[in-house]
């Protein structure tokens, strides 16, 4: 294969080295190309950073045949070491908060449901202790982890409390009196200090690695190699740190994408852009991309979102507007998008709503009131899943389950998902994903609002961090396409020129400078109603920009391909100035 002159210059490298390598860059193929240039008899670990992309590596590995490689994920390695001829159980999913109350003997404080708060900070306490390189529960302080106001408050008030209970759960897994988490196994070999017996370990997604992870890495005798992407960062919130900033190696650059062309790579540098408004701290070199890519079919579309509220409701509009669609498929399992971690149903949720606590089957659920008690708990312990699940029960009501089951109907297992005319994900499930055509939807931080927040740009804190990270995810959703992109005119940044590649989608914006996600047209014709120009052509034009434009052959292109790349109605509306209806008539006038 014809290598670039960075790849050379990594395979041919000695010594630890750190690689930041751009989306699309071929990484994993670097990295291969590095390990077969090792010398003979090379005992050679890869680590993966999940099971998906190991199964991959593993392929990879025995093409080139590679038989010196193993391939594991930090858990799989860990599971061997840890819980493999041991009494120990692995719980196959995480525990719930009314089972930490059972097994704990949680006792309330006189508020409502403060059990069960205590207990989801417990669980977090849990995974943020397991996640870190300390020894103890007590090295670390939960509340640097816990944001919200009310919150807080809460946590200071019961915390010697949470961080005993934190400590009792620990050791009645440790003794194997109940089931362990995967978390805990692998807390337990990195406090085993293991010397692993390989030449080389060659470390994937560094970006991406917890504390305890690293620390295992960096603690091996081994040559070490660490690659990953510095702006695909986005598992903060379970603990993970920028590991490529942690180590001190030789670094190494892959800035060449050969994914997408220089229209998208301008786009994603603009983007990365943005966090100098958060930070001062940017390596200039890692925001360097140059796109190669020259692909022009499109086979696969995608609709990629920051959040699963931001996602269901695209998909909900979806499935209701574009009733000849037979096919659609969700990246990862269906179910997660309707059900929190925690196991909360979004149908428990609706029943809530519904005052129909007989038909709850989650028991937290079962011991609230009303909904006003799961909003006090969602407050109080910062659970966003629940929150937008009340969300989409609140705008959709009673029928969600026709909804759900609609999008179940048309949805297309694994060994069918060439069949998908679209494909939805959020970003965490689509990392690694590339498709030849992706529109993102409007729930993305954007760059207003980085600029008006007040922080100093001279720290490190975790606030700085989490902006990062909120940067990060919408540079991952820009760089997981090959061809073309649909993005909101709201997410665009300012200094970004243009290209026929990407789309500007046009957004309207509410009263409360919040993105119009819910936009229809009877609030269009409120807004009419608002004005006082009631139907005339006026208020039809003051809402509608261009809703008696005539269209020319550049825009009934534009429509088609949009159409065609599976853009819904409303956001085409949206795009062009024009009505829902208008649209569909149009439509049908080109016989799509």
């Amino acid at each position: 294969m014809q290598l670039t002159q960075e790849q050379y210059k990594i395979i041919h490298s000695t010594g630890n080295i750190k690689i930041n390598a751009v989306a699309g860059s071929g990484k994993t193929t670097t990295i291969i190309e590095y390990a077969k240039t090792r010398p003979v008899g090379s005992r050679i670990l890869y680590l993966a950073f999940n099971r998906s992309v190991k199964t991959d590596a593993i392929r990879k590995f025995a093409e080139r045949g590679l038989k010196n490689a193993t391939v594991e994920t930090a858990h799989s390695l860990a599971h061997k070491y840890v819980v493999r001829n041991s009494s120990y159980k692995v719980r196959s999913q995480e525990y719930k908060t009314y089972e930490l109350v059972e097994i704990l003997g949680l006792k309330g404080t006189g508020d409502r449901l403060s059990e069960y708060i205590i207990a989801n900070h417990i669980l977090k306490f849990v995974a943020y202790f397991c996640n870190s390189d300390k020894c103890k529960v007590q090295e670390l302080n939960y509340l640097d982890t816990v944001y919200d106001s009310q919150s807080r408050a809460f946590v200071k008030l019961h915390y010697r409390y949470i961080e005993k209970k934190t400590w009792d759960l620990l050791k009645k897994m440790d003794q194997a009196e109940i089931e362990i988490s995967h978390d805990f196994y692998l807390k337990k070999f990195q406090l085993s200090n293991p010397q692993l017996p390989y030449d080389y370990i060659l470390f994937d997604e560094g970006q991406d690695a917890s504390v305890a992870m690293l620390d295992i890495f960096i603690k091996q005798a081994s040559v070490k190699v660490i690659v990953g992407d510095t702006h695909q960062q986005i598992y903060g919130w379970r603990y993970a740190v920028n590991s490529l900033e942690k180590v001190d190696y030789q670094t190494y650059y892959l800035s060449k994408s050969f994914r997408f062309s220089q229209d998208i790579a301008d786009l994603a540098m603009c983007v990365l852009g943005w966090k100098g408004y958060v930070s001062e701290n940017i390596d200039e070199k890692v925001l360097k991309i140059e796109g190669v890519g020259t692909s022009k079919e499109i086979k696969n579309k995608a609709v990629l979102a920051r959040t699963n509220l931001g996602l269901l409701l695209k998909a909900i509009e979806y499935v209701t507007e574009k009733k000849t669609i037979q096919h659609i498929y969700f990246e990862g399992n269906i179910n997660s998008y309707t059900y929190a971690d925690d196991g909360t149903s979004l149908y428990d949720v609706l029943n809530l709503y519904n005052h129909k606590h007989y038909l709850i089957k989650d028991k937290l659920i079962r011991t609230m009131h009303d909904i006003d008690d799961l909003v006090d708990y969602i407050k109080k312990t910062e659970d966003v899943q629940l929150g937008m699940m009340v969300e989409v029960v609140k705008e959709y009501g009673n029928d969600i389950p026709d909804i759900i089951k609609t999008i179940k109907e048309k949805h297309v297992g694994n060994e069918e998902k060439e069949k998908a005319e679209m494909i939805f994900s959020t970003i965490h499930r689509c990392k690694g994903m590339e498709y030849d055509a992706v529109q993102i939807v409007n729930d993305f931080m954007r760059e207003e609002e980085l600029k008006n927040i007040k922080i100093d740009k001279n720290t490190n804190d975790l606030r700085q961090s989490k902006l990062l990270e909120e940067i990060n995810l919408l540079y991952v959703a820009v760089t997981r396409t090959r061809n073309s992109i649909y993005i909101p005119r709201t997410l665009i940044p300012s200094d970004f020129s243009g290209s026929a590649q990407v789309h500007p989608l046009r957004v309207k914006e509410q009263e409360n400078n919040e993105s119009d996600e819910k936009t229809t047209d009877s609030y269009h014709n409120n807004e009419i109603e608002k004005s006082g120009k009631s139907y005339t052509l006026e208020g039809v034009r003051l809402i509608y920009n261009d809703a008696y434009r005539p269209w020319t052959i550049q825009l009934d292109e534009e429509l088609r391909t949009m159409y065609f790349e599976g853009i819904s109605i409303k956001d085409m509306a949206k795009h062009f100035g024009r009505s829902k209806g208008a649209i569909r008539s149009r439509i049908k006038k080109l016989e799509l």
